[in-house]
């Protein structure tokens, strides 16, 4: 991840807004990534879909994101009450390291870079659409400087302790709710974090897995 933030991972987000939308969509580059990703376990049995994958500048795969149930969408008319969805973020567990360019060091990944990408990914689909759109960035602006404060200081008194099975073992979790829907983040294995978010579904009772083919996200059939 091209940056030197403190958690490593603003710049695979700002690399992934300059990825074309189809190429962050597309399942091809869910394929390129050398960990394995997550989503919700085989409990789940509705709507699976892609959202996107962030890169680093040398094109290596840092995160990506699978959906379940309705896609959330941003339109006026959408009652975001009405809105049932499950985002899961998989992160790549990276120490420091040079940048691929030898300019810079590129920081570790950790927890709170889950929680920091599951957070800001809530805002992405949950802002007020019917807010003055003059007064939408301030307000985009204001509510990611705090998911970011929030993510770096997970022992905080924002965050609880959730238990979810990953792979069928139970895993604790860092949990906070908000008018917006609630978020979670952890560590599913040396290889990857997890982060979630969702908004008109239970984070109690979920489970996450391995997804044996990302390609079911796709609505192909491999």
């Amino acid at each position: 991840m091209e940056t030197t933030g403190r958690l490593g991972e603003r710049g695979v987000a700002a690399a992934a807004q300059g990825m074309p939308a189809d190429a962050r969509r597309s399942v091809d580059g869910y394929l390129m990534a050398a960990f394995p990703w997550y989503g919700l376990d085989e409990a789940f049995t509705g709507p699976r879909w892609l959202l996107q994958v962030g890169a680093a500048a040398d094109g290596i795969v840092e995160y990506g994101s699978t959906g379940h149930g309705e896609e959330p969408s941003l339109k006026v008319e959408t009652d975001m009450d009405q809105q049932h969805f499950t985002v899961v973020v998989t992160v790549a567990s990276r120490p420091g390291r040079d940048s691929a360019d030898g300019t810079g060091k590129l920081e570790a990944t950790t927890v709170s870079s889950a929680a920091w990408l599951a957070g800001s990914g809530l805002l992405s689909c949950t802002w007020p659409t019917r807010m003055e759109r003059a007064l939408r960035q301030d307000w985009l602006d204001q509510q990611t400087a705090i998911a970011w404060e929030l993510a770096d200081d997970l022992e905080g008194e924002s965050w609880s302790q959730l238990s979810l099975p990953v792979d069928g073992v139970p895993t604790d979790f860092h949990y906070r709710e908000s008018e917006y829907g609630w978020v979670l983040a952890g560590t599913a294995n040396e290889d990857v974090h997890i982060g979630a978010y969702g908004r008109g579904m239970s984070a109690y009772g979920l489970g996450f897995a391995v997804v044996k083919d990302i390609a079911r996200y796709d609505g192909q059939d491999g």
